[in-house]
């Protein structure tokens, strides 16, 4: 119950208006007096919820997970993002067992690339580090908000209640669609000590901690688009497939044309 309340009190005096939209900020067109988000409104052990699901096991995408050795962990700064479609996105990440200087680190790298490209969110595979931890800050802006960091989270259960929402992507520059999720979900995993904790999250903090666990499963975010709006963004999912082309010299590793529907791996199945 104490680390809810310390979760719950991070997100208490932000505003609804420097949320928008997820993972990857635009200019806001709404009026300044946007509506304050009140705390019970963030954090769903303040509000009675939807009927919730238990996940009875964890995304079956990946049978096993390694555990990340000191050679997993090496990164040079500054980290770059890694745009679709490179296969990193798609790899297999590790369990973090390690909680060290090298950690803190990394995670402080994560958090500048974040901020200077206009991200909330971001998970490591995402800057080609494959290991499970994610960091986000729904402000957006250094010194503003809260910073949190996640290492190896799982999720307990999700709700029954799905919410439509726009969605962007740091790994897809310029791209934002609708994107089907659970309204709230709840989690375990380790801070940047190592020290395990579970929180249950609501609304804009679930969006984000979704998307980004998604990146953990090796699953992007036009896997949960409906083929309306999958096809709605083709033509830039293309263009990206030809800009890895043109800038690796290598043949694309995947294309959307090649795409067929199928379910996702994973909790809150679109």
């Amino acid at each position: 119950m104490a680390v809810r309340i310390q979760f719950a009190s991070l997100f208490a005096s932000l505003s609804c208006s420097a949320f928008l939209p997820l993972l990857h900020r635009r200019p806001i067109l709404s009026s300044p007096s946007h509506v304050r988000a009140p705390l019970q409104r963030l954090f769903s052990q303040a509000l009675p919820q939807p009927p919730h699901v238990r996940v009875s096991a964890q995304a079956r995408r990946f049978k096993e997970v390694e555990v990340a050795s000191a050679s997993d962990m090496q990164f040079e700064a500054p980290l770059k993002i890694i745009e679709y479609p490179d296969p990193v996105l798609r790899a297999r990440n590790k369990r973090v067992d390690t909680f060290d200087e090298n950690l803190k680190k990394l995670v402080e790298e994560m958090f500048d690339v974040m901020y200077k490209t206009d991200g909330i969110g971001l998970s490591a595979p995402q800057v080609g580090i494959n290991v499970q931890l994610m960091v986000f800050n729904p402000v957006g802006e250094r010194g503003e908000g809260k910073e949190i960091v996640l290492v190896n989270p799982k999720v307990s259960k999700y709700s029954k209640k799905i919410v439509v929402f726009n969605e962007g992507c740091l790994s897809f520059p310029g791209i934002y669609a609708d994107v089907q999720r659970p309204a709230s979900v709840k989690i375990d995993a380790r801070n940047i000590n190592g020290e395990k904790f579970s929180v249950s999250l609501s609304d804009l903090p679930a969006r984000v901690f979704q998307h980004e666990f998604d990146h953990l499963q090796g699953i992007l975010f036009f896997d949960r688009m409906t083929d309306d709006v999958l096809e709605s963004i083709r033509p830039d999912l293309q263009a990206l497939e030809k800009k890895y082309e043109s800038r690796t010299g290598l043949p694309r590793p995947e294309k959307i044309e090649n795409r067929r529907r199928k379910e996702v791996a994973g909790f809150g199945r679109s």
